[in-house]
């Protein structure tokens, strides 16, 4: 004790000078910094030596940045240690790395400080703190219940259907289910899910954890607490349930009529296969990853239309990434005033403050710079077609992870704007734009006001 003053270590100090995204982004940097330790470990490869180190680097920030883009085959290059460490990342990476610091810490200390509170707040999009505690416990209820339900349905069916060992169904259950719940899209297969294409037990389970994660986890609580009682749901909840329902609805049909006599996807499908199918990827397409059909083998007008699906994405404060189902709804309603010549934004009933139009138009603007300026540098690295490389570039920046196949054939640098893509799409353009600010400010005055002729 120093006079009244308690003296802080120099690591307390540093981290009490961080802003909630900064100590997010360094969160996720730390890590993806340990998995890349890890999966750079001779133990980690399933043949002889090490994995290179954009291989373990790569992989470390798909997983943890729940993406599922690869540069390897996850099912043959990397051992049982490997494997575990990317289910780990996945799981730490759907969590939120400030949420799983927060649930170890009510773990030991039985409480949380206020900085604690103030950084998973930011991660998890809570407008309180009162309520930090019970939505950080709340996740991880959930992500529990979630994934071991789907796993033991996984399990269930790869060992009765397909014979494998108990052990070995197990094992791919659980891993299954966490990476679909987390929307990873990492899979234990060489072709993904594409040998279950037509398997409802495989595909719906995977299917409804997607959705479920990429639903967002304030939603999902709201809807245990008031399921039969949509008076209560909040503005949010109602824009996610709206959004995601005829997202899924119009993908399911695009993908499905746009592929149906394609022989290289849904053609050789019969029609109960080819609707399981379309929408199996429509799900998959909007935040997770999986793929129960060549994504190579698309039409480019389905690529288009995907691309389209990725960047909106799914629901904020879970595992989805895009820029939001309620950033995308938001400016369709204030497009939709401005149409009708409307001085305010109404939504189910509700007046749509003015704070939040700068904020969605901020994120759009945002985002598409970040995917247009990392479709032109791959470009630039590389003679492939624009329609390819900007559907890689939108599919790391949402944190989908579908491939076209041509990410183990780029060169590193362009793995290493992928690489940036998945964090900042991970993270949020706005948080990941706060964390590298230098200093926050507020002007504490204001200019006279002038109208430019806009359209």
């Amino acid at each position: 004790m120093l006079g009244n003053r308690t003296r802080l270590d120099p690591g307390a100090r540093w981290q009490a000078r961080l802003r909630p995204a900064q100590v997010i982004l360094a969160g996720f940097v730390f890590a993806i910094v340990a998995g890349f330790i890890l999966l750079s470990l001779p133990v980690a490869k399933a043949g002889p030596g090490a994995a290179s180190w954009i291989e373990a680097l790569f992989t470390s920030v798909s997983a943890v940045c729940v993406t599922g883009l690869t540069v390897v085959d996850t099912a043959v290059y990397w051992s049982g240690f490997g494997q575990v460490v990317i289910l780990l990342l996945i799981q730490v990476g759907g969590f939120g790395v400030m949420t799983l610091a927060s649930v170890i810490g009510l773990a030991v200390a039985r409480r949380m400080s206020l900085r604690t509170k103030l950084n998973a707040a930011a991660e998890v999009k809570s407008t309180g703190l009162d309520d930090v505690r019970v939505l950080v416990l709340g996740v991880v209820r959930i992500s529990l219940i979630v994934e071991g339900s789907v796993a033991l349905i996984l399990a269930a069916q790869f060992a009765i259907s397909y014979g494998r060992p108990l052990g070995e169904a197990a094992w791919l259950g659980v891993f299954h289910s966490v990476s679909s719940f987390n929307n990873a899209g990492f899979a234990l297969f060489s072709d993904n899910v594409m040998s279950f294409v037509d398997d409802p037990l495989i595909c719906l389970p995977l299917a409804v954890a997607t959705i479920l994660g990429g639903l967002g986890f304030p939603v999902i609580m709201q809807l245990r607490r008031h399921l039969r009682e949509p008076l209560k749901w909040t503005m949010n909840t109602r824009l996610v349930l709206w959004g995601t329902v005829v997202l899924l609805v119009l993908g399911t049909a695009y993908i499905t009529v746009v592929e149906w006599n394609n022989p290289r996807t849904l053609g050789p499908l019969d029609w109960p296969a080819k609707i399981l199918a379309g929408f199996f990827q429509s799900v998959q397409t909007r935040t997770a990853g999986f793929n129960s059909i060549d994504i190579g083998g698309l039409d480019d007008a389905t690529l288009l239309g995907m691309d389209v699906l990725m960047f909106i994405g799914g629901g904020p404060a879970g595992t989805a990434g895009g820029i939001k189902i309620t950033t995308f709804a938001v400016l369709f309603f204030i497009l939709l005033a401005e149409i009708r010549g409307e001085g305010v934004v109404n939504i189910f009933g509700k007046r749509l403050s003015r704070a939040v139009h700068r904020q969605a138009i901020t994120v759009v603007l945002l985002a598409v710079g970040v995917v247009m300026a990392a479709t032109v540098a791959l470009m630039l690295l590389t003679d492939l077609e624009l329609g390819v490389v900007l559907f890689e570039a939108v599919s790391a920046f949402a944190t989908v992870g579908l491939s076209t196949g041509i990410t183990p054939d780029l060169p590193v640098a362009g793995q290493l704007i992928l690489a940036l893509l998945m964090i900042v799409g991970r993270l949020g353009p706005i948080t990941f734009a706060s964390a590298l600010a230098l200093r926050e400010r507020s002007t504490l005055y204001q200019l006279p006001k002038e109208r430019p002729i806009i359209g």
